[in-house]
């Protein structure tokens, strides 16, 4: 692994299946699922019957914090199609250990299990840790199995060489739970943002009108903190300019702490030297109160007014400036996504609208899911619904491949 990988952890929130199938090396799952919960990921373990043989469900339930899925037909998950929703639950799926038995139904697309029907309904990667006989190892049968996997762009971790269960001595140990929390960590990192800078805004903000009250909105941050941990993830160097937000700052992401639009608009002009991309996905007061009470403002029996006057426009500053960074701003609507979005798109003379519908109480403020349609001139883009940490992801690579199209190397 390269520096940059050691330094980031970006297991933080991802969505991990731990497949673990029968063999003497099934017990590594529990150190597995612990050194994952570490790191901040979230886990689900799911056993074969045979793995259930060499270690019990209950420890893995007790370390991963979610009950171990082990049948197929399970009438009570599978009443909610239990393996097609964790296989849309999945960022990543790793099998360790994987027996010969799980690599072929893998090979040959077989799915008369619960494992090898997520591995068959699931878009995420797919990381193998092969553990078995060095015989069996070595048989041809083995090896053309291995093979069609690769071929298939599964991820294959190991085997190691050294002394067996058996007695025997060769290749077919499974690798210990470094290497292969390293092989997972580096699964999320990407190269697509290398050597860039990227700004982001995210939170909202807050705008006084007296000592204890203020006018703000719904935004938790969570999109804008998601944004700034994938673009660090993709290699650039980012400094996150957040509002008021309980979510900690991703590691190896710079944050500025401010509160108000205006102090939000001044930290922008002082990191936006050298940027190269900027993304606004700060939820920013339009508006904010004309004067602002020194003291609490006294309840009364008569109807207050108050005079608001206009925020700086924080997105179209930059990208009205003389030479902008590649500018990519957000839209929460509610009404005619994509006509106010692309009338955003035009009126704010950014390069990008990540637009999303706030109306669903399922989606967007203080959601940990959401969606996007991304606009820009030549085109647009649809983000289904997701976690916004995958969401996240999502976005970047988009606005790297859109980056890279502008400014070719």
């Amino acid at each position: 692994m390269g520096a940059r990988e050691i330094m980031i952890n970006a297991l933080l929130g991802k969505r991990i299946v731990l497949g673990i199938s029968g063999g003497i090396a099934a017990y590594k799952g529990a150190e597995l699922t612990r050194r994952l919960r570490e790191s901040g990921a979230q886990v689900r373990v799911v056993m074969t019957r045979a793995a259930c043989e060499f270690i019990g469900p209950l420890t893995l339930q007790a370390l991963s914090g979610r009950p171990v899925c082990t049948d197929l037909l399970d009438v009570n998950a599978e009443a909610a199609m239990g393996h097609i929703e964790i296989a849309r639950w999945a960022d990543a799926v790793i099998i360790a250990p994987a027996s010969a038995d799980i690599v072929a139904k893998l090979a040959h697309g077989l799915a008369d299990d619960l494992l090898s029907t997520v591995c068959l309904a699931t878009a995420a990667p797919l990381l193998v840790a092969p553990a078995m006989n060095q015989q069996m190892w070595l048989a041809a049968a083995t090896q053309a199995n291995m093979d069609m996997l690769k071929k298939r762009s599964a991820g294959i971790l190991g085997p190691a060489d050294g002394e067996q269960a058996c007695g025997e001595i060769g290749p077919g140990r499974m690798l210990e739970v470094r290497p292969l929390i390293e092989a997972l960590n580096a699964l999320f990192m990407n190269d697509a943002l290398a050597g860039l800078k990227v700004l982001v805004t995210a939170g909202p903000t807050r705008e006084a009108i007296d000592p204890v009250r203020y006018l703000s909105n719904r935004s938790s941050g969570k999109m804008g903190y998601a944004v700034a941990r994938a673009s660090a993830e993709a290699g650039a160097a980012v400094t996150l300019i957040s509002g008021p937000s309980a979510l900690a700052a991703p590691e190896t992401v710079r944050c500025v702490a401010v509160t108000t639009a205006k102090e939000m608009a001044r930290a922008v002009t002082e990191e936006l030297t050298g940027t190269n991309i900027f993304i606004a996905a700060a939820a920013v007061a339009d508006y904010r109160s004309a004067t602002t009470g020194e003291r609490k403002l006294k309840r009364g029996n008569k109807p207050l007014t108050l005079t608001l006057v206009p925020n700086p426009d924080i997105l179209a500053s930059v990208a009205g400036l003389p030479a902008p960074p590649f500018t990519v701003g957000f839209a929460a609507e509610t009404e005619q996504l994509a006509v106010n979005a692309r009338a955003k798109l035009e009126r704010k003379g950014v390069d990008m609208i990540a637009a999303n519908d706030v109306s669903r109480p399922d989606l967007g403020f203080e959601s940990d899911d959401n969606s996007l349609s991304v606009y820009w001139r030549q085109g647009e883009r649809r983000l289904p619904s997701a976690p916004k940490e995958k969401l996240a992801r999502q976005l970047v690579a988009l606005i790297a491949e859109r980056y890279h199209a502008r400014y070719p190397a």
